[in-house]
């Protein structure tokens, strides 16, 4: 039996672009093996099911490529970026939401993220991503690398007043399901709009709770109504990506 070691060598040597999966739906991630297998010089080298694995693999592997989903439950994939430019890793990490916002994508960025790809997206295009990522480029959906710029430059720019809602500390994601809550969707029906796993959504909600200061769904929705926060001002719905694929 070889060792992984013996096999890491000979990948390098026979130059495979050595990739990590971390997902927390094991069907996606049997779909991302299968479809990155077709091609003959890619090679998954492992496979993590939460943030806390994808750092601790990635440390150990060494891919040339992670491929991180950004919401998964304990760690999240901004966490885990933030892991992992702590360790210096050099593994080339693209992104990989149902649904993100400019916000997070510069936030990824900064954390060291070489791409950003919606789940939503052709299979092509994620092949693209790993090759353009493999030639030191950057890959966000389908937007040239100068409309990125410029998007940065826009976000990074911004010195406007910040709601009220972002001042309270919620992320985009929590905001989205926040809003979710208050259009009278059930943590099934949210897992199921952003393609995330009921315990992602109740790990979102715990996170909200402790941020807002109250204990339940009843306190959220009054605690909504005290601060005029309606759906619309939270952002968008489930299911609704605020990057177009």
């Amino acid at each position: 039996m070889k060792s992984p070691c013996r096999e890491d060598s000979m990948d390098r040597k026979r130059q495979f672009v050595r990739i990590l999966i971390a997902d927390d739906h094991p069907i996606f991630r049997i779909g991302l093996r299968k479809v990155l297998e077709f091609q003959k010089d890619f090679r998954v080298v492992g496979e993590a099911a939460n943030g806390a694995e994808a750092v601790k693999l990635a440390n150990q592997l060494k891919p040339d490529v992670l491929l991180l989903d950004l919401d998964m439950p304990n760690v999240s994939g901004l966490e885990a970026l933030r892991e992992l430019r702590a360790s210096s890793s050099a593994c080339r990490t693209v992104l990989i939401a149902a649904a993100i916002e400019k916000e997070e994508i510069l936030t990824a960025m900064k954390l060291g993220a070489r791409g950003v790809l919606l789940k939503e997206q052709p299979a092509e295009l994620l092949i693209n991503c790993i090759r353009s990522l493999m030639s030191d480029q950057f890959w966000i959906g389908q937007d040239s690398a100068s409309d990125l710029v410029e998007a940065i430059r826009a976000l990074e720019s911004r010195t406007e007043e910040i709601s009220d809602i972002q001042r309270l500390g919620l992320t985009a994601r929590e905001r989205q399901i926040v809003a979710a809550i208050l259009s009278g969707h059930t943590n099934q029906d949210i897992a199921q709009e952003f393609s995330i796993s009921k315990e992602t959504v109740k790990s979102h909600l715990s996170n909200i709770f402790d941020k807002l200061g109250v204990s339940n769904r009843l306190e959220l929705a009054l605690f909504a109504i005290h601060h005029q926060l309606g759906p619309e001002e939270l952002g968008p719905r489930p299911g609704k990506s605020s990057v177009s694929p």
